[in-house]
């Protein structure tokens, strides 16, 4: 049970560092402010988000997850792996383009280290947040390959949303105050998370 807590209070945690920092940053906008509570929320993020799913790697392990609580495995054992082995690789695409995007292009990466200016060429001129797709496919690609039913449901109605939550209420607020007047007029033009199919013409 100690995994299934845990995933708990680091998901709560998250969602109030989230609409504290949120809203404090709305009070006090700078780009200072924004850098600062940025490396908290990234902190939050690994803390909150990352951990539980270590622990529960270890301890009970991924596919004895349902059995701690009373719930049955995911039914049609074969086609759930397949679908998470399809995700898995899809989001290990797209956390490893953005990435690579990051550091290349923005002289940053995706967490402490944040970059320096905007970045809307590679993958980013299709979406504006292609890490965190890949990190929401990732995340059900781990519940489906375990057949945890757990697993496959926190990540649909307990990650997926509270990141959501995150990019909409504070990380584009911190990339305005951050990056300015260019991050405006990308978000603008760029969707928002489903990628288009072409790269929209100059």
């Amino acid at each position: 049970m100690i995994a299934v807590y845990l995933g708990l209070v680091g998901l709560l945690a998250f969602i109030l560092g989230v609409a504290i920092l949120g809203a404090w940053l709305r009070k006090h906008p700078s780009k200072t402010n924004a850098e600062n509570s940025s490396r908290i929320m990234h902190f939050l993020f690994f803390a909150g988000l990352g951990t539980p799913f270590l622990v529960s790697f270890f301890y009970p392990g991924l596919t004895h997850l349902d059995e701690v609580i009373g719930l049955n495995p995911l039914p049609w054992r074969s086609v759930f792996l397949v679908a998470g082995i399809v995700l898995a690789v899809s989001g290990l695409y797209f956390l490893a383009v953005s990435n690579k995007s990051l550091r290349t292009l923005g002289s940053g990466t995706n967490a402490f280290i944040l970059t320096k200016h905007i970045v809307e060429a590679d993958i980013y001129q299709y979406t504006r947040n292609p890490m965190s797709l890949g990190y929401y496919l990732f995340a059900l690609a781990v519940g489906f390959i375990s057949g945890s039913t757990l697993l496959s449901f926190y990540a649909l109605l307990g990650i997926i949303p509270a990141h959501l939550f995150f990019l909409k209420f504070f990380e584009e607020l911190e990339l305005e105050l951050r990056l300015g007047e260019s991050y405006k007029e990308y978000k603008q033009k760029t969707p928002f998370l489903i990628p288009r199919l072409s790269a929209k013409s100059p």
